[in-house]
C-alpha cells in the first residue's frame, strides 16, 4: 500500500516536471514557432477555446506567425486573444489572415520572458507540492484506518519529502537552464 502511493506520487511528479519541460519550449527566444500560440484561449460564442480549434497556425517565415481564422468573423476576437496573452506579441491583419511578427528580443523584453519563465516553474513546484500533500493524506489515512503503522508512516512521509525535494531541484535546474539561455545575446 505505501509502495502504492510512493509510485503514484513520483508518477504525478514525473508528469508535472514534464508539463514544465513542454511549456518552457513553447517559450521562443526571437524565432517563430506555432507551439508559442498554443496556450492562447480564444472567446468562441461564449467558452474559452483553445486557438488552434478555432484558427489554422503557420509560419510564414523566420520571425512571423500566420493565423488563419477557420471563421471570418472570429478574426478580431482572435487577434485581441494574441494581444491579451502574456506572450507581449501585437497581432496585425491582412485581409482574413493575422500577421503576428515575433518582437525582437531586447533586453526589456528577455526580462519579461524570464517573468514568465519564472512563473511556469513556480506553478510546476506548486503542483508537486500538491501531490506531496496528497501522497501525505492517504498515509494518515491508511494510518487512521489501521493499515498502517505509525512508524511506516513516518518512513513514508520522509520518502515522499525526499521525493518533492529531488523534483523540485529538477524544477529549478529546468528553470536555470532556460534563464540562461534566454538572457544568452
Amino acid at each position: 500500500m505505501i509502495a502504492d502511493i510512493k509510485k503514484t506520487a513520483e508518477a504525478k511528479m514525473q508528469r508535472s516536471l514534464e508539463a514544465l519541460k513542454n511549456d518552457l519550449m513553447k517559450v521562443r527566444t526571437g524565432r517563430a514557432h506555432t507551439g508559442l500560440l498554443d496556450h492562447v484561449t480564444v472567446d468562441y460564442y461564449g467558452a474559452p477555446t483553445p486557438i488552434n480549434q478555432v484558427a489554422s497556425l503557420s509560419l510564414i517565415d523566420a520571425r512571423t506567425i500566420g493565423v488563419m481564422p477557420f471563421e471570418k468573423k472570429m478574426g478580431g476576437p482572435i487577434e485581441k486573444a494574441i494581444r491579451d496573452s502574456d506572450l507581449g506579441l501585437n497581432p496585425a491583419s491582412v485581409g482574413d489572415m493575422i500577421r503576428v511578427p515575433m518582437p525582437a528580443l531586447t533586453e526589456e523584453r528577455r526580462k519579461d520572458l524570464t517573468k514568465v519563465v519564472r512563473g511556469e516553474a513556480e506553478g510546476a513546484r506548486v503542483a508537486v507540492r500538491n501531490i506531496r500533500r496528497d501522497a501525505n493524506d492517504q498515509l494518515k489515512k491508511a494510518l487512521k484506518d489501521k493499515a498502517i503503522s505509525e512508524d511506516d508512516e513516518r518512513r513514508a512521509q520522509e520518502d515522499v519529502q525526499k521525493l518533492t525535494d529531488k523534483y523540485i531541484a529538477e524544477v529549478d535546474k529546468a528553470l536555470a537552464t532556460k534563464e540562461a539561455e534566454l538572457m544568452a545575446v
